[in-house]
């Protein structure tokens, strides 16, 4: 019966280390961000006029973007928790006899549905990436064939 809970708790463990690695790539990103930033607040007593406020719309984005990883990265912590919780009330259903396979199914629902707003944090956050990187028109000179 224990090999059974064992069999059955792998599933939510996968999606653990599935939330594992995402908190890595997430904290690895909200890292080089970091660094930009600092780099950014010392150009900003530095620039004046047009330069200025480049840096400023760039920090705005890098605030932006900081808080979306900032927040991807708390819901997937939550949704960890949910994960080990849902193998402890696997474990408890199966060792002590209580009869949780709905609270069990519960948890794991919400760390599924914890794991997918984070997701989509993540993708708003790539997408003010993007929107930073653009390339300006000028410098693609479109007008030449090449």
């Amino acid at each position: 019966m224990i090999a059974q809970t064992i069999q059955l708790a792998l599933a939510p463990v996968f999606v653990l280390v599935a939330i594992g690695n995402i908190m890595n790539l997430l904290s690895t990103r909200l890292g080089r961000i970091v660094d930009r930033s600092r780099q950014l607040q010392e150009r900003h007593v530095e620039t004046k006029g047009p330069e200025h406020d480049e840096v400023v719309r760039e920090m705005r984005a890098i605030a932006r973007r900081i808080h979306l990883i900032t927040r991807a990265i708390f819901l997937l912590v939550l949704s960890g928790l949910a994960i080990g919780t849902t193998v402890a009330v696997l474990f408890l259903d199966e060792v002590a006899g209580f009869k949780l396979p709905l609270v069990a199914a519960g948890f794991f629902l919400v760390a599924l549905a914890l794991m997918m707003v984070a997701l989509l944090l993540f993708l708003a956050e790539t997408r003010v990436a993007a929107a930073q990187l653009r390339i300006p028109r000028g410098y693609l000179e479109l007008e030449r064939e090449l």
